[in-house]
């Protein structure tokens, strides 16, 4: 049987403003050809075996 999924717990304080900070940091951060090359290959790699 499975078990039940929790509920996420809503950010207070500092740790909210941490994370609104970390998001909009990574909004901004751009990947590198090579990173999205690899990600890509990665990915047409194991789509293979899955159809």
């Amino acid at each position: 049987m499975a078990s039940s999924i929790k509920e996420t717990p809503t950010l207070y304080g500092k740790d909210a403003l941490r994370f609104s900070k970390k998001m909009k940091a990574n909004e901004k951060r751009r990947v590198s050809k090579a990173e999205k090359k690899r990600v890509l290959n990665n990915y047409n790699k194991i789509n293979k075996y899955v159809k």
